[in-house]
């Protein structure tokens, strides 16, 4: 068996260091991008043939050992194992040698390993973008589900953490799948970018046989092929924007852990983890934890450590290529690791979550969330909206000194602070009133809701049948 070699070596008349060849290796983690490797491998076998580089014979033989390798990862589960390879291009190149020998080393005219590795890794990005954007979809069931068992529950919203207005559960729900559409409308945008082939540049120049490109492109499903070899092969920005993109996803996923986290909490008790999804205390017995929750808070800030560690890395680079460039793998696999781990238990909370209406509804209820209402309601019945807030706050005011909420003041009581308050102010401010009352579009009213619900059901299953 031949020996895993250096695709480099000629030039050099010593081994290198051992410690360094260790340190310089990227095996360990780019040997995730052996079969899309392997099937550029395939797509620029092709294009060596139809510019006369290989006959027809040594391109099916290479077509077929690669194709052999591929199986062979499948079978053998110790594949991987026992290699000395400096990374997964090395490898699979050594191991071509081993199955058809020098006809195998014939594979790497017209092509360098920087426009390699960025065609491998830009076809692996892509197929893990279309995998993640289906997990976010399935995130974004488990709320519309939650969303539906729960449909008439009646909530306090929050501004400044303060009680501000009465939502509906099922209108928070539908918040954070408007913030995952955008997540994945940014991944579908990001996905055109990737999707451009650097094969065919070359170390930075340009290759110097007649390679039909675009049929490469094609082959491959690549939209376009890259215009510019020099940028072909030092491009990053496809990593970068990946790893903001996850940033995104993560920082809408730590503020649903965030309010989950505040609503199980004693002080809140608008809802229960199940056991399934909640972890216990070493020390008192009585304590059940949302570590679920907490974790995918706390890798959130793992996430934009990466996006940050690419910026810095790309920033001050020459062009073209430099090894420095190496560090883009380990940053990108961790961050969709982490990123798609995240929204998968996200998905398993949320179906884990059993609400406490009546407790939510109570906290709805009382605080004076209704005095938004009674401005609004003044505004209807002529009052200039200034007047009328300052009339509903002066109400607020009188409210607390008497220790009543505002439907428990009597009608006369409401007339002192303004002429315009009619007999029917209490129907006006009920908890239900004030609900159906914000019935524009994006309001909270159970009819929008509900409307709301069915169109991102609807959304949910064209963005389905894309993925």
């Amino acid at each position: 068996m031949t020996k895993d070699k250096n695709l480099w070596g000629g030039r050099f008349t010593e081994k290198p260091d051992k410690t360094f060849a260790e340190f310089n290796s990227s095996f360990r983690f780019d040997r995730r991008l052996f079969a899309v490797d392997v099937r550029a491998s395939i797509a620029h076998t092709n294009g060596l043939e139809n510019a006369g580089v290989l006959t027809d014979v040594e391109a099916a033989a290479i077509r077929d050992a690669l194709r052999l390798l591929l199986e062979n990862t499948e079978s053998e589960k110790t594949f991987f194992y026992a290699s000395n390879a400096e990374d997964v291009h090395s490898f699979i190149e050594a191991k071509l040698v081993d199955l058809i020998g020098d006809t195998g080393k014939k594979l790497h005219a017209g092509r360098s390993r920087n426009d390699q590795v960025a065609t491998a890794f830009r076809l692996w990005l892509r197929g893990e973008t279309d995998g993640l954007k289906a997990e976010i979809a399935h995130l974004q069931k488990a709320l519309l589900d939650s969303a539906e068992r729960f449909i008439d529950v009646i909530m306090p919203g929050y501004t400044h953490l303060q009680r501000a207005q009465p939502i509906l559960w099922a209108h928070w729900c539908l918040a954070y799948f408007e913030m995952l559409r955008r997540d994945i409308e940014r991944l579908t945008e990001m996905r055109g970018r990737i999707n451009i082939l650097p094969l065919g540049s070359g170390a930075l120049a340009g290759t110097g046989f007649a390679i039909d490109r675009e049929a490469v492109a094609r082959e491959l499903g690549f939209s376009t092929v890259a215009r510019n070899s020099l940028d072909a092969v030092s491009d990053r920005d496809f990593a970068i924007e990946f790893t903001g993109a996850c940033s995104l996803a993560m920082v809408h996923l730590s503020r649903l852990a965030e309010d989950l986290i505040l609503y199980c909490s004693a002080e809140f008790g608008f809802i229960e983890l199940s056991d399934a999804v909640s972890t216990g205390s070493s020390l008192m017995p009585q304590k059940k934890n949302p570590d679920s929750l907490e974790l995918i808070r706390g890798k959130a800030g793992r996430v934009f450590g990466h996006q940050m560690a690419l910026l810095a890395t790309v920033k001050g680079l020459p062009l073209a290529y430099n090894k420095d460039m190496q560090e883009d793998k380990e940053a990108v696999f961790d961050t969709l690791d982490t990123t798609r781990m995240c929204l998968r238990v996200a998905a398993i909370v949320l179906s884990n979550v059993s609400v406490k209406a009546d407790r939510m509804k109570k906290a709805a209820s009382i605080g004076y969330l209704n005095a938004t209402e009674l401005a609004d309601y003044l505004v209807r019945r002529g009052a200039a909206f200034r007047t009328a807030h300052e009339a509903a706050g002066k109400t607020v005011v009188y409210a607390m000194s008497q220790k009543k909420e505002l439907g428990e003041l009597s009608i006369d009581e409401f007339r002192k602070f303004s002429d315009d308050v009619g007999d029917d102010v209490h129907e006006a401010l009920s908890l239900e009133r004030t609900l159906e009352s914000k019935a524009s579009i994006g309001g909270t009213s159970p009819e929008r809701v509900r409307e709301e619900l069915a169109r991102a059901r609807d959304l949910l299953d064209i963005a389905n049948a894309d993925v």
